[in-house]
């Protein structure tokens, strides 16, 4: 029978924790390009910042605990990245903005930055 390390299961679930975050940012990118095909007051759009709303609040939740093992900074910039999508979101919301493309964008961005 083959026992795993606790050092394999620890990068496993680390992996596994990264793609579940990748994916997440995914699904959300494509509900935020049908929002901007359909227009703010859609009912694309409210789902598309709504699930925008859920993730990045969790996120930040996290990035904001001390047991998260990012660097402090990285931790930080990510943190005010999040802020930013999370009130950008809001406007859209409101009927302020219709910025689906700079959320799409920042969104890409962060997602292929997880590695």
């Amino acid at each position: 029978m083959y026992q795993f390390s606790y050092a394999e299961v620890q990068t496993d679930s680390v992996a596994d924790a990264k793609d579940r975050e990748r994916q997440l940012l995914s699904r959300s990118i494509d509900l935020l390009i049908a929002a901007r095909e359909k227009g703010t007051r859609s009912n694309e759009a409210i789902r598309a910042i709504y699930f925008l709303n859920r993730v990045w609040t969790t996120f930040v939740e996290d990035l904001g605990s001390e047991d998260n093992e990012l660097p402090q900074e990285l931790r930080a910039n990510l943190i005010s990245i999040g802020l930013w999508l999370l009130r950008e979101a809001e406007e859209v919301r409101q009927g302020h903005s219709d910025n689906f493309e700079g959320l799409i964008e920042v969104s890409q961005i962060i997602r292929d930055g997880i590695q």
